[in-house]
């Protein structure tokens, strides 16, 4: 069996295999610091767009830039696990970079899956611009309100005092 957590050049080789048996691959990505209820339910309905589910983690140094210093609060090798974990996830890859451009050239899926956070607006413009390129369809997926990790981190910091 081969596993789900693979370096991001063992990804896009495999990647590559599928979409030549003729899966419909779906990507997506994000930092997963805590794994919650949201993100799962997000994962879930990413899945259902496609064959087969892979997975972006951003890496330490990226959610730091992206989040600021305190994150993330699990390292990224923790936070890949425990997203390969989940039955409804196939692949799953650490990427350095803030944004997923050169993971998204070198995976190339069929379908790019963002949470309802996200509009095809607001998407990154160099992500976008190689998402068009490669002839990605970009699916936006509802948001969950209630859910996030700085919601979290915000009652938990209320808590404590």
């Amino acid at each position: 069996m081969i596993s789900k957590l693979m370096e991001m050049e063992k990804l896009a080789a495999r990647t590559a295999e599928l979409r030549a048996a003729g899966k419909k691959v779906v990507f997506t990505n994000g930092c997963f610091d805590l794994l919650h209820v949201g993100h799962v339910r997000y994962l879930r309905a990413a899945r259902e767009l496609g064959d087969v589910l892979a997975v972006g983690i951003n890496g330490d140094d990226s959610v730091r830039e992206l989040k600021g210093p305190n994150r993330p609060l699990n390292n990224e090798r923790d936070r890949a696990e425990l997203v390969a974990a989940l039955e409804c996830v196939d692949l799953v890859t650490i990427f350095p970079e803030a944004r997923a451009t050169r993971l998204l050239e070198m995976v190339r899926p069929a379908i790019y899956a963002k949470g309802g956070d996200y509009t095809p607006a607001t998407l990154n413009a160099e992500e976008r611009a190689v998402l068009e390129k490669i002839g990605t369809d970009i699916r936006i997926i509802p948001f969950e309100a209630g859910y996030s990790t700085s919601l979290m981190l915000e009652k938990l910091a209320c808590d404590s005092k």
